[in-house]
């Protein structure tokens, strides 16, 4: 390997280097001790941290958070022995945006779709409706929200996840509605920051 290879290191090398370098500082360790121990990867998340007393005042039905800045949704159970975070997907602008205090209102196990007027203005071209199905734009369940056309739902493109990509509803994967759908129940607060 020449020179040149054995300078260069992928970010985890990197973090994994430091990681070692800390743990020995702060340990005391002996250096050589340090190297022969390999680094533990870590899978750190970037979601930042959420205290449900910061938004609601009780926990009443549950309840659910929508960062729609860090793209994520937390869920809190009534008597807290429940605490869940899932990647989401956002609104695609400002516009479609809402935010403030709503509810669980309504779930549906394998909802159909209608687009909204203002979705058809946008995309003539979309059908009036879709049946429930694997490519069912509401995904495989939704819990519908006091505001009228708001859901959260699940969606079949995984590419959704993680980015601004929906006309207002938060998407959550598949598998992670199916979750949340089975914890939360009508009455459920919801509040979208």
């Amino acid at each position: 390997m020449t020179q040149k290879k054995q300078l260069i290191f992928s970010r985890r090398q990197m973090l994994a280097g430091a990681s070692s370098f800390t743990t020995l500082v702060a340990t005391g360790g002996g250096f050589a001790q340090e190297l022969a121990t390999p680094a533990v990867q870590r899978n750190t998340s970037s979601f930042s941290s959420h205290k449900w007393e910061d938004h609601f005042e009780t926990r009443k039905n549950g309840v659910i958070l929508c960062d729609t800045v860090a793209r994520y949704v937390n869920y809190w159970s009534e008597d807290g022995t429940i605490h869940k975070v899932y990647p989401s997907s956002v609104p695609l602008s400002e516009e479609l945006t809402r935010l403030g205090r709503t509810e669980v209102i309504r779930k549906v196990d394998g909802p159909s779709w209608r687009p909204t007027p203002s979705m058809k203005e946008r995309n003539p071209d979309w059908p009036d409706y879709w049946p429930p199905g694997p490519d069912n734009p509401l995904g495989t369940h939704a819990l519908y929200l006091s505001w009228t056309y708001y859901r959260v739902h699940g969606t079949g493109d995984s590419r959704k996840i993680g980015r601004k990509s929906s006309n207002g509803c938060i998407g959550l994967y598949n598998e992670h509605i199916a979750e949340l759908f089975g914890m939360a129940k009508v009455g459920t607060q919801v509040v979208l920051i």
